[in-house]
């Protein structure tokens, strides 16, 4: 037997040579780190991650949440329900309500449409109008109700005053809801297989059976989810509706403006209250687009 230059008998047959032929891939243990990193022994990591984000939303949100509800019903429960259901407050609730429903049904039609609009063509400007979308999200909505006041208020450039009626919350919660269901519909559109779309085609489908059948059950949950978030917006809308609205009790006054009132009017237990009914309609809200996305999970 011959072997190669430089080569011995345990180069050939020994250990070695065994375990490189039986593991010539094998990966180099993980650093300490990368195994704390990746879930191993990181029970230590997870609980200070756990602490802190816990500590963080209890002073921000539960414990500022836990004093407005205890503040209303502060004097017992018989004041809570004479302050939510004060003609001022009951009447300010039912506006609240009926717009932002209707709002937020608007903003489920026309942000569909706007969404797919942006995804499915392509026009000069499209850019600039992906920007303007967004606009609600960055701008105060003090703002907002300064630019819609002058556009459509006693001194409109276009002479349509519609201030201090209910056409003006309408159009300033249509304003500050836009984004909503455009941002959620947008990225299910993107993701759409239009593959699928494209062999129903071939096999003669219509167009409408196609949107019905294969388009539409894959954006209910985003539509849907959209416009939750949407409305859930829209009855705590302050800024922008204490400008074009005009705050007048029983015609125009919304429930954010007269929790304001109340606050004005040395009425913490009232605020507390009409507050209280408000965050309860939108944990309703929440909880329910919750269970939503849920069942768009498990149906998916």
């Amino acid at each position: 037997m011959s072997l190669p230059p430089n080569s011995t008998i345990d180069d050939a047959s020994g250990p070695g040579a065994h375990a490189r032929s039986a593991s010539p891939t094998s990966d180099p243990p993980a650093p300490s780190w990368w195994a704390q990193r990746s879930g191993e022994n990181s029970r230590g990591g997870t609980s200070l991650g756990l602490g802190l984000v816990t500590l963080y939303l209890s002073f921000l949100v539960l414990i500022p949440l836990g004093a407005v509800v205890w503040k209303s019903q502060s004097n017992g429960w018989s004041t809570f329900w004479h302050q939510v259901t004060t003609p001022e407050a009951w009447d300010a609730l039912k506006l609240t309500l009926t717009i932002s429903a209707g709002v937020a049904l608007f903003n489920l039609v026309m942000g569909t449409i706007i969404a797919w609009v942006l995804v499915r063509d392509d026009f000069p400007g499209k850019g600039a109008v992906e920007l303007f979308i967004d606009l609600p999200f960055a701008l105060p909505t003090i703002v907002a109700g300064v630019v819609l006041l002058s556009l459509y208020g006693p001194r409109s450039p276009a002479h349509v005053n519609i201030a201090f009626t209910r056409t003006a919350i309408t159009v300033a919660l249509l304003f500050v809801t836009l984004p909503f269901v455009v941002r959620t519909v947008q990225p299910v559109l993107i993701e759409l297989d239009r593959d699928m779309e494209a062999a129903s085609a071939s096999l003669g489908a219509s167009p409408f059976l196609i949107a019905r059948r294969i388009i539409l059950p894959n954006l209910v949950p985003a539509m849907l989810t959209g416009t939750g978030l949407a409305f859930a917006r829209a009855i705590g809308e302050f800024g922008s509706v204490s400008l074009l609205s005009g705050n007048l009790p029983f015609h125009t006054e919304v429930s954010a403006v007269n929790i304001y009132n109340q606050i004005q009017s040395d009425n913490p237990v009232g605020a507390a209250a009409q507050s209280t009914v408000l965050l309860v309609i939108a944990f309703i809200v929440l909880f329910a687009l919750d269970r939503l996305k849920r069942w768009g999970v498990h149906r998916g």
